[in-house]
């Protein structure tokens, strides 16, 4: 074991005398070095600071120069927090007299990890009421946000800590700071159902705004199912009725989807219901699907796939189409359906909300591309043998069609965006790679075979690049690409895959941002069969890459062995007469043709 590794060891397990012995005769220059080395991502000090050893801290910042800002990582819960520094790290783990001893010792009181977390939120957050207040009498900035925009009071707040709320207001904490998505220290009491502290924010002036989703704490209760909060706010002065109905009538759904209570859904829908029925001037509707009476209500309860539906329809009328929620409870709902057999209703679910995301979130997000990886992953099982004899496992060419053609419109949404993410990009063409895979697999008429590559067609003309500048022919010739989730979907390299993109015009000789071609990945996979296909399309065979390396130099030489690519069939005497060109370092632009100019670039 290194001098690093035994030190980082020591100080992690509080083990002052060893660390001593390591450390003894060391040079102060030697003791800097140390001190400043990473293990795992954490220095020595910051892991005494983690464990709480006082005194092995004092030690380290005294006598071994340990720089006291230094961040790493270090782990709570399970969670790695990067860029932590050892106030962080102290002040997160609970241990008061390291918090002091580190401040003692210069430690800025407002440090933040990579997340923008400073030590007082991470008191907060655990509840360290003794430490939360040690840091405030030490200038601790009460209102620094962390990355997302959450306040000490917020945390404070969501984990219900009372104490270290009100301690907070009673410092000045601000009541009505917003987050980044708009919600305030009262949406927070709502989400964890802190009724107690909830009041007291209202006490001290929180006012019931509209986060950027448009939900008020009263809906946002409804939303979590904190029936405390919801029978609260509904009595509250500031609540109109509207809101009421609505949040009652999201708490039925709530009742349905997270709760399970079928019974408990129906008495909120009636409370609803009643309460419409009071308003002056009454106007029936949006009761659920417009029933007009209790007894039509209580119908409800002997058709529970009908509640579940009604449920899904309130949340979509009272959260509206961009809400989280509204996609997720609909994916949700179809993920129920397929467990039991029932795929033709899961994918009809599956393509509403999927539809609902690419109308009102932004190219390549993450629940879109969550919504196409679960189609191909349904669709790959619904065509394997252990599926036949469930209901409704046939897939049609048509549901695969639709899901090809919406992912295509995501890309053709992306690349017309602004700075699309490589990676997110990359990972929606490995999708529709492997969705083009599994309509392979299905029969299909001329008229639609057309149709398939016509879409197909489109698609490439995007020319859209994933990480490392791969193309669709790139990727689907990459045994990488076969890693796009969970579950196995399809297997790549994939002979099949590359010659359909051949037939509907990728360029063969496309190059990613190393250089290399669709046949220099084929040779690094040791794919002979791809390789042939590529050469018969018109790759230019003895290409060089940017490290001028030609296809046939990564090919593994067992593969050599077998004659499986014979390299003396693929040269011709202008690839041999283009790499001595090169090789002699001849000047040869604007002796040869011009036309030939691109020609000898490729060997170079």
């Amino acid at each position: 074991m290194d001098l690093n590794t035994a030190v980082f060891n020591a100080a992690r397990d509080g083990k002052l005398p060893l660390l001593k012995k390591l450390l003894e005769n060391k040079s102060d220059h030697e003791l800097t070095r140390v001190m400043a080395e990473k293990t795992n991502g954490a220095t020595p000090l910051l892991m005494a600071a983690r464990y709480g050893h006082l005194e092995l801290v004092e030690f380290l910042l005294e006598r071994c120069f340990a720089p006291v800002e230094v961040g790493g990582s270090v782990n709570f819960d399970g969670e790695t927090i990067e860029g932590a520094p050892p106030l962080w790290a102290a002040s997160a783990a609970g241990h008061l007299k390291v918090v002091q001893s580190l401040l003692g010792h210069g430690a800025s009181v407002n440090n933040t990890t990579l997340t923008n977390s400073t030590p007082l939120r991470a008191a907060c957050f655990d509840g360290h009421l003794d430490i939360v207040k040690y840091l405030v009498e030490h200038q601790a900035d009460l209102e620094v946000a962390n990355r997302h925009g959450h306040t000490c009071l917020m945390i404070s707040c969501y984990k219900g800590h009372r104490e270290i709320a009100q301690y907070l207001l009673e410092k000045g904490a601000d009541v009505n700071r917003k987050s980044v998505k708009g919600n305030t220290a009262l949406h927070d009491c709502a989400e964890s159902g802190s009724l107690e502290i909830m009041r007291m924010l209202l006490q001290y002036g929180a006012a019931m705004e509209r986060d950027g989703y448009g939900m008020t704490p009263l809906l946002s209760a409804s939303v979590t199912g904190h029936t405390n909060i919801v029978d609260f706010l509904t009595q509250h002065p500031h609540t109109g009725q509207a809101e009421r109905i609505n949040a009652l009538e999201l708490l039925g759904a709530t009742f349905v989807d997270k709760k399970r209570d079928l019974l408990g859904a129906l008495k909120y829908w009636k409370r609803a219901m009643d309460m419409r029925r009071s308003e002056p001037g009454h106007a029936a509707a949006p009761e659920p699907r417009q029933r007009a009476n209790a007894d039509q209500l209580d119908a409800l309860i002997s058709d529970p796939d009908e509640m579940r539906m009604q449920a899904l329809l309130i949340r979509e009328r009272i959260l509206g189409p961009s809400h989280p929620d509204t996609s997720y409870y609909i994916r949700y709902r179809g993920a129920v359906y397929a467990d039991s057999g029932n795929f033709q209703r899961c994918v009809g679910l599956w393509k509403y909300a999927l539809d609902m995301q690419q109308g009102n979130l932004e190219p390549l997000s993450p629940m879109t591309a969550s919504s196409l990886l679960s189609f191909a992953e349904l669709f790959s099982f619904m065509l394997q043998d252990r599926a036949k004899g469930l209901l409704g496992t046939s897939v049609s060419f048509q549901d695969l069609m639709d899901v090809l053609g919406k992912s295509v419109l995501e890309i053709e949404r992306a690349v017309t965006s602004p700075a699309p993410d490589p990676a997110q990009l990359g990972k929606a063409l490995s999708i529709i790679l492997h969705l083009i895979c599994l309509l392979e697999k299905v029969p299909c008429s001329e008229e639609q075979d057309h149709f398939k590559k016509e879409t197909i067609y489109r698609f490439l003309k995007l020319r859209p690049r994933g990480k490392n500048g791969f193309s669709p022919l790139h990727l689907a010739v990459d045994r990488r690409t076969t890693c796009v989730g969970r579950y196995p979907v399809c297997k790549f390299p994939s002979l099949q895959v590359a010659a359909v993109l051949l037939e509907c015009g990728a360029d063969v000789d496309c190059r990613d941002q190393d250089d290399n071609s669709p046949l220099h990945v084929a040779a690094a996979n040791n794919h002979a069969d791809i390789m042939k296909l590529l050469i018969a399309g018109g790759t230019h065979f003895d290409s060089t890459n940017a490290l001028r390396q030609t296809a046939c130099d990564l090919l593994d030489k067992k593969e050599m062995a077998r004659n499986a690519i014979q390299p003396i069939n693929h040269t011709t005497l202008q690839c041999l007469a283009a790499r001595a060109v090169v090789r002699h370092g001849l000047d040869y632009r604007g002796t040869v043709p011009e036309r030939l100019e691109a020609f000898v670039l490729l060997h170079r």
